[in-house]
């Protein structure tokens, strides 16, 4: 009989619920408790494996005969921006970013709600009262920081703080070789200034002043309209069979697989 060690985290299996992205598919995923002194380096590692982080909780697609979801990650150093997003920050050079400790509020949810209606109505968070919005943002057992978006005042160079409405929303997880945007919105009456790729444009150069290589992007799914904007933000990195690839927007690697020598960590 196989024991299983002591404060090794344990893994489960969903049942098939219907695929949010791909019609007439079914998803099952794979997911761990994140708890402990330990939560914050299995987060890491977890991350680096194709896992996503929910609350207390790190999940990965496991569907059966379907590997469409693949992970993405931004490579920063390498990443420069393209003709239309240097455009995008150009036209939110008048926005900051609030770093802050990740509490919710009653403006945090308005806008959330406003950004499901118009961009994932009868989505799966589509039914999140103000007390589930709550727990996504507070139950979080790794280092997470919420980004606020909103107009920069006369202050803001000194106090890293915006002035008006609530603009934008990235609930961000700090790990060790990145970040990682677990969740974000926006408000989608605000024509001409793109928020969603202005945010993660953002978050590349919050990794590039810390050093960190990577953004973390969650999962590109290929044939998904939805996930289409994440092959844009080049050179970038899928997880494939063959471990982290460099991509092209189209998705396909554009460097050799390596090839497995006898002389590898593993012998």
């Amino acid at each position: 009989m196989s024991e299983i060690t002591p404060g090794a985290p344990q893994f489960y299996l969903t049942a098939p619920t219907p695929c949010p992205y791909l019609p007439g598919r079914y998803e099952r995923k794979v997911f761990t408790q994140l708890a402990g002194e330990r939560a914050v380096d299995l987060n890491d590692i977890l991350t680096q494996g194709g896992f996503r982080r929910s609350q207390s909780i790190a999940y990965r697609p496991a569907c059966e005969g379907c590997r469409a979801c693949v992970s993405v990650r931004i490579r920063v150093d390498d990443f420069k921006p393209t003709r239309n997003q240097r455009r995008i920050l150009k036209h939110n050079r008048d926005l900051v970013g609030e770093d802050r400790a990740p509490h919710s509020d009653a403006e945090q949810y308005a806008l959330f709600r406003d950004y499901l209606a118009a961009r994932h109505e009868g989505g799966g968070m589509a039914d999140m009262s103000v007390l589930d919005y709550g727990m996504m943002v507070e139950d979080s057992p790794v280092n997470t920081r919420l980004i606020a978006y909103r107009h920069r005042g006369p202050d803001s160079a000194l106090t890293g703080l915006g002035v008006g409405g609530l603009l934008a929303c990235s609930l961000t997880d700090e790990l060790s070789d990145g970040l990682s945007m677990v969740y974000s919105f926006f408000d989608t009456e605000t024509k001409g200034r793109s928020l969603g790729t202005f945010m993660i444009l953002d978050h590349i150069e919050r990794a590039r002043k810390r050093g960190l290589p990577f953004v973390y992007l969650g999962y590109w799914v290929r044939g998904s309209q939805k996930m289409g904007y994440k092959v844009r933000f080049q050179p970038q990195e899928h997880l494939l069979p063959g471990g982290w690839r460099i991509v092209g927007e189209d998705g396909e690697p554009l460097d050799p697989l390596p090839e497995f020598t006898t002389d590898s960590a593993f012998g």
